[in-house]
């Protein structure tokens, strides 16, 4: 597995692939070594760098390791990737969408916790059931969500 870090218009960010799957991504992440990108990953982080500078990109084209998260995970973020950039839906949406009650919202919540492609997999787009901002596992928690969702012209709050 290789690695690179970049620089966004928000912070440094790393991606991470093996062959020719992304394996990570890690938002606002600590320079580390990195491993010169391959053209296909280079073309991706370019798409990043637009999105992050307010030029929406969708990421459903990107090829995931699947094979690393569990099956529920997997239905999740397939699911998730359908919220585009400007929208946001709640956890019990994503219940829903993947057949299942809204009683499975924390178990939605915990799989976009450990969602290993944060931006890429929108796991930024779900709110709270009641419109409040909950966790996000990247770096900067709840304020690098909110930026996120600011930059994806986002409109939560009457103005």
């Amino acid at each position: 597995m290789s690695a690179h870090n970049f620089a966004t218009a928000i912070g440094d960010c790393s991606i991470s692939w093996d062959g020719d799957v992304v394996t990570g991504f890690a938002l606002l992440a600590p320079a580390e070594t990195s491993a010169p990108a391959p053209a296909w990953v280079n073309a991706l982080i370019a798409r990043v760098q637009s999105h992050l500078r307010g030029e929406p990109q969708d990421f459903t084209d990107v090829a995931y390791a699947w094979h690393q998260v569990s099956d529920f995970q997997a239905s999740i973020y397939h699911a998730a990737l359908k919220i585009k950039s400007g929208q946001t839906a709640t956890y019990g949406d994503l219940a829903r969408a993947i057949g299942q009650p809204p009683a499975v919202s924390r178990a939605v919540g915990t799989a976009l916790g450990q969602n290993p492609w944060p931006l890429l997999v929108p796991c930024h787009r779900f709110i709270g059931a009641n419109g409040k901002m909950t966790g996000f596992s990247a770096r900067g928690g709840i304020t690098t969500k909110l930026q996120l969702l600011a930059i994806e012209g986002s409109e939560l709050f009457p103005a």
